[in-house]
């Protein structure tokens, strides 16, 4: 039996990715992409195989942010190659990204890049949380990256439960994918494969123990995470995915695991908000104030139609929260950068006075 011969395009490589490597004049370098960082470096892969690979220097002298380092997902060039390890040479631009705020930084955390669509799942007992969908909704929407949601451990309720679940999700995500699993009783795995593309890339989302890594070893047919139990006393899931895994499916397809994410702060998606809330959005073109909050402004055609009903309550009060939180980050971002300029310019002036006022003999 003859061999499948991988090629690039099966590890996601576009015409996107290759347009780019020839306009950055990387012509003379490998490309490879990235499936794992590890502590101090990074697994790589290409179809000739998987290499240990490390940043150069310069690139850490040159980096002003954690997005200026490889992530799982991307496309790197890479030179150097003995012995099974290279060196990065450059990244390639990213065609999508999905980030987070941690809660208690003024710092974005790269999830993975360069992904496909991203599933959300939501177990339907104590993770079940519409709002924490619109928050990943809201975050991939604004990295151009398409959702789908995965309801999982269905064989924990009655099909008239998950009925009502599945209602309450269309009603509130339109035109969005919903797939109902079971690993336990193999349910839903099947309609899973069949969304999964052959050369595409799929991330991975959810709370510790919603059943990321049962899902992902369903699909690759084997065991190959390792997945726990709920806590007994705390009712969470432990963390048994420490770090972000990029895995390629027999059939096709590119999963990337992450670790549980228990809180999904945004990271600036001012645009992947408007795009969740369209209606909301398209209501706020018809407010009396340019800048209105729709919180208490008089006027304001959003308030009008919550108070008309027109839109759902619930909805609303997650758009609010959002956009309060968005703004927050890029308040931050601006005060983090005055801060700074106010800081350079006390320098300065204490440079000149000690000049001035320093001794010649000094």
């Amino acid at each position: 039996m003859l061999k499948e011969i991988i090629k690039i395009e099966d590890l996601g490589y576009s015409e996107f990715f290759e347009a780019n490597r020839i306009k950055l004049g990387l012509e003379a370098f490998q490309i490879v992409r990235v499936i794992s960082e590890l502590r101090g470096g990074y697994r790589v892969k290409n179809v000739q195989g998987e290499y240990l690979a490390k940043i150069m220097g310069k690139q850490i002298w040159k980096a002003t942010s954690r997005k200026d380092y490889p992530a799982v997902g991307d496309w790197v060039a890479i030179s150097n190659l003995e012995d099974g390890k290279a060196l990065i040479e450059k990244i390639l631009p990213r065609k999508t990204i999905m980030q987070r705020k941690y809660s208690n930084k003024n710092e974005t955390q790269i999830i993975a890049t360069n992904i496909d669509v991203a599933f959300v799942i939501e177990s339907v007992d104590r993770d079940y949380n519409l709002n924490r969908i619109e928050r990943y909704f809201a975050m991939a929407s604004d990295g151009g990256i398409e959702l789908a949601i995965i309801l999982n451990k269905i064989d924990l309720i009655s099909k008239e439960e998950l009925n009502l679940k599945l209602e309450q999700i269309k009603d509130r995500f339109k035109n969005i994918t919903v797939i109902s699993t079971s690993t336990l009783v193999d349910k839903g795995l099947d309609e899973l494969k069949k969304y999964i593309v052959k050369g595409k890339t799929y991330c991975f989302l959810g709370s510790s123990g919603v059943g990321k890594s049962s899902l992902i070893n369903g699909l690759l047919g084997e065991s190959k995470i390792e997945t726990g139990e709920i806590g007994s006393h705390s009712g969470r899931g432990k963390h048994v995915t420490t770090t972000r895994e990029m895995y390629f499916l027999k059939q096709g397809g590119i999963i990337i695991d992450n670790p549980g994410v228990r809180e999904v702060g945004m990271a600036d998606a001012n645009s992947g908000v408007d795009n969740l809330f369209d209606e909301i959005t398209s209501l706020s073109k018809e407010c009396k104030f340019v800048n209105c909050t729709h919180v208490h402004e008089p006027g304001c055609a959003v308030l009008l139609a919550l108070k008309t009903r027109k839109i759902d309550k619930n909805r609303y009060t997650n758009y609010i929260n959002l956009k309060k939180e968005t703004q927050y980050y890029g308040m931050n971002k601006l005060e983090k950068k005055e801060k700074d300029r106010q800081f350079g310019k006390f320098i300065k002036k204490a440079k000149a006075d000690f000049k001035k006022y320093t001794h010649k003999d000094y």
